[in-house]
This record gives C-alpha cells, structure tokens and sequence, in this order.
C-alpha cells in the first residue's frame, strides 16, 4: 500500500491554492491541515479541500497541534525566516516557497539551521521543472552546444498580481523584484552552466507599474524592469532581460543557451524547444506536452505538480533535498546583488555579499 504523506499548508493565498491543488492530484499526499490569518484566505481553502481538514489562524497552532508530515510554506516572502524557525522546532519536512527569505542574513541564518534540521528542507523553485527548461538543461548537460558561453533569460511579463494586505508593492517585504521574481532565474543560471556567480551588474527602474498606487500613504517602490549581466567563474555569462508590463508579447519566457558547438533556446508558454548545431549546420524543434488535469491545477505549465514528486520522493525514500537551503540562499544572494547594483550604479562582487 502506497504511503501517505499527510501535509499541512502555512500561508493560503494565491500560491498556496495551487499547492493544494497539485497535491490533490498527487497518489500518496493529502493536505491535512492550513493555516493562514486572513478569514477570507481560509474561507477559500475550505472550498478546495472541504471541511475535513484542520484549520488554524495561527501557523504555530498548526505545527503543535495538527497530525503532519510535511509543511508548505507559501506565506509572504518577509515570514519567511520567522515560520522557518517554529518549523525547525519539529521534525516535519518542509518546502518553503522562493525566495527563501527576503535578506542574505536571514537566509544565511536558514541554512545554518537547515543543516541540523531531522527533515528534508525544500527551497520551492518550481521553474526547474518547466518540461522545456528541463529540456534545455539536458542538452546542455549531453554537449548539445559544447561549451557553453552565453545564457539569455528573457522574462517579459504581466505586472504583479493584487496579493492581501498588498505585501508585494513595496521592497522591505518582498526583497525587491530582482529577489522576489527573479531568484527563479538566478537559480537557474547556476543550475544551467554549473558554476557560481563571481559578480553582477544591474540597470533597471520602476518606469511603468504601481505609480498611481497609494497605501497608507507610501507609493509602490518596486523595479518593472531591468537588465543584469552575471560573470561566472566558468568564463560564462549570463543575461536577465525582465519587464513586467510587456504582457502583449507572444512568450512570456525565454532561454538561450549558447556554447561553441551550438545553441538550445526554450520558449513559454509556446513549450517549445530548438536545438542548433554549428557543424554541420542544423535545427530540430520540439514541442513539448503537459497532462491538461495538471497544467489546469496551477499556473506554472506543470512545474508545481513535478516539484511536489520529487520533495514526495525525497521524503519517503529518505533522499536529500534537490533544491536546498544553500541554493536558495545563493539565488538571494545574486537578487540581493542585482538590486544593490541598482542602487549604487555599479558592478557588485558576490563576494561582497556572502563575507
């Protein structure tokens, strides 16, 4: 018989529904138990689970109380830290939504306690298991284009959506936008070209989005777009174009891998792969499907259901984590870099950051 791994949920708004809705799809899970503060937040999640399921206001009620194996954060990025440290307080496993917190120290702080941690800690970077970003990767990591020296990552998008208490208008709570959005694409420059950041460089602004918004008196503070370059101790670069008020484009994503053999781009939502080889010259296109049950369960083609297998799997086969506390700190790292960069015009040694 199939073990069961009972999960409770922390922080139920936009991005815990889609948790709980993958895993309503997932053989061997059930959400047992949430929690969240908002009444209203809570009201919706008894529409997706029913009323079987335990539910608290309180997050700490939760970890002493419910009958749980595993924890999902997806509370706002700046509870991050303060949720972390009540969980690592039990035994439970636990996967904690990006970024892994909204400042190097808090994060350094995590991994510190991770390593101690009895569970398996799961940092939730979901685009890894995109069906074209895993493509891409696997041709680069079979030689596809030999050497790679280049990496393009375009993400050209719709601003960002309303969220309770409007928690992701202003930096303080979100770390910024190059740490709040874009720690997906620093994680996966690392994971593409295999090598760590050595320094970033940064041009961006909030040009467009959230300037006729007031709360409390304070106007958004967020960047909409911005280009960052990152020198990699392989001799790679990478590149981030991101705009959020580009939602008329044709892909809202795109990643060019090139090297001296060759170039493999992905695009999405198109779910297509080109793979280029220099010599002889050629092109293949693929394009990749998606389970329609499970695309419709989240808003990220698919990625969220894979990623709650693979941390299902790591915690019943007694397997580490494939996104770990320590990635999740580097990605902070260059978003913190990347916003830093902005603020001071100038180049910004990794280094700087992780003394």
């Amino acid at each position: 018989m199939e073990h069961t791994v009972r999960y409770g949920i922390i922080g139920t708004g936009m991005m815990g529904h889609e948790h709980v809705r993958n895993l309503a799809l997932l053989p061997g899970a059930e959400v047992v138990a949430y929690a969240d503060p908002e009444s209203s937040s809570r009201w919706w999640t008894r529409q997706l689970i029913g009323s079987e399921a335990d539910e608290y206001a309180d997050y700490r009620d939760l970890l002493k109380q419910a009958s749980v194996d595993a924890i999902v954060i997806s509370s706002p990025n700046h509870t991050h830290r303060e949720v972390l440290e009540h969980v690592f307080d039990t035994d439970m496993h636990v996967l904690v939504e990006k970024p892994l917190c909204t400042t190097v120290d808090d994060a350094r702080f995590v991994v510190e306690r991770a390593e101690a941690h009895a569970g398996v800690v799961w940092v939730g970077m979901e685009y890894r298991y995109l069906a074209p970003i895993a493509r891409l990767l696997e041709e680069v990591r079979a030689g596809s284009v030999g050497r790679l020296r280049m990496l393009a990552i375009r993400e050209h998008r719709f601003p960002f959506l309303p969220k309770v208490g409007d928690w992701n208008r202003f930096a303080r709570h979100t770390g910024g936008t190059f740490v709040e959005k874009c720690c997906h694409f620093f994680d996966l420059m690392r994971l593409i070209t295999d090598s760590e950041p050595v320094r970033v460089f940064a041009s961006a602004a909030q040009d467009v989005n959230h300037l006729d918004e007031e709360y409390a008196g304070e106007v958004p503070d967020i960047l909409d777009n911005g280009y960052v370059v990152v020198d990699f101790e392989s001799g790679a670069r990478g590149l981030l174009d991101l705009c959020m008020f580009a939602e008329a484009g044709r892909n809202e994503q795109e990643i060019a891998a090139t090297g001296d053999a060759g170039k493999v781009e992905c695009f999405l939502p198109e779910s297509t792969v080109v793979v280029g080889r220099r010599s002889p010259r050629s092109l293949e296109i693929e394009q990749l499907a998606v389970d329609a049950e499970i695309e419709a369960a989240g808003g990220h083609h698919g990625s969220t259901y894979v990623e709650h297998e693979r941390f299902r799997a790591a915690i019943v086969g007694g397997s580490g984590p494939a996104v770990s506390a320590s990635d999740g700190l580097r990605a902070v790292v260059m978003g913190a870099a990347a916003e830093l960069s902005v603020t001071e015009s100038r180049v910004v040694e990794i280094a700087e950051l992780l003394v």
